[in-house]
């Protein structure tokens, strides 16, 4: 148990909103959240602005863990899931009808231990 089950999906959904108020600090819209189609989900869709035209469009990829027992929550992110998060990428950029100055695939990881300051890291570009 984490703790942090609020009834709308426990440390998962807790760790996308947090991800989700990150992005929008830097400034950035958040278009959408656990975007779905046949090939899977997206946790997180945004528009990271770009002075010199369209927005770059960015696809979030959040994992969050309740300690690191497991590892960084990134090391979840394998070849495979990468690979599936490139065709789900391409998938919305054919559906999403915004002129987008590029696509891009970003992780956010998120530590969360009872008790501590919660710790998130974005690494842009991981595809």
């Amino acid at each position: 148990m984490t703790g942090i089950d609020d009834g709308r999906g426990g440390l998962g959904a807790w760790g996308e909103r947090r991800a989700a108020e990150h992005l929008e600090r830097l400034g950035w819209r958040v278009v959408d959240r656990n975007w779905r189609c046949p090939l899977g989900e997206l946790d997180i869709l945004a528009l990271e602005p770009n002075p010199d035209g369209a927005p770059t469009g960015v696809v979030v990829e959040v994992k969050c863990r309740a300690g690191t027992g497991f590892g960084d929550p990134l090391e979840a992110i394998t070849e495979q899931k990468l690979a599936r998060l490139r065709r789900l990428a391409a998938s919305w950029r054919q559906q999403c009808g915004l002129r987008l100055g590029g696509l891009r695939i970003d992780a956010i990881g998120i530590v969360k231990v009872r008790g501590e300051v919660s710790r998130l890291r974005h690494v842009r570009g991981i595809a």
